[in-house]
């Protein structure tokens, strides 16, 4: 079913932000703080339609935007119970890349516009 990809895609919204495009995080720890608009957050445990949550690539691909975003794949944070920020502990030094999307409760993204990327480095104090 890929009704969630069209409901509310022309409105929802998410931005990074934290870190910045073009930062530089010092240490090997990276924090995220997201923000949406246009859609309500909400758990996706609580399955209902007109919701969304944060899903998390970091140097991963988003895949095709019309299809569930899969779980258990390396690089891929589910947000499933709404929240707003992530906190990797361990990202290599060197130069990355975060998408942040917006999702249903069954993971299937709002679209293209419900998207945002960051790309940083990371170096070791």
């Amino acid at each position: 079913m890929l009704l969630g990809a069209c409901r509310g895609a022309s409105r929802a919204s998410v931005s990074i932000d934290s870190p910045a495009d073009g930062d530089t995080v010092r240490g090997l720890a990276v924090h995220v703080t997201l923000s949406a608009s246009g859609v309500e957050l909400a758990p996706a445990a609580e399955e209902r339609p007109g919701t969304a949550h944060h899903h998390l690539f970091l140097d991963v691909d988003t895949g095709p935007l019309d299809q569930k975003i899969p779980a258990g794949v390396t690089g891929i944070i589910h947000l499933g119970r709404a929240q707003t920020e992530f906190h990797w502990d361990s990202v290599a030094p060197g130069k990355h890349r975060i998408i942040a999307v917006l999702a249903d409760w069954q993971h299937v993204p709002l679209g293209s516009a419900a998207t945002d990327t960051v790309r940083f480095v990371v170096q070791p104090k």
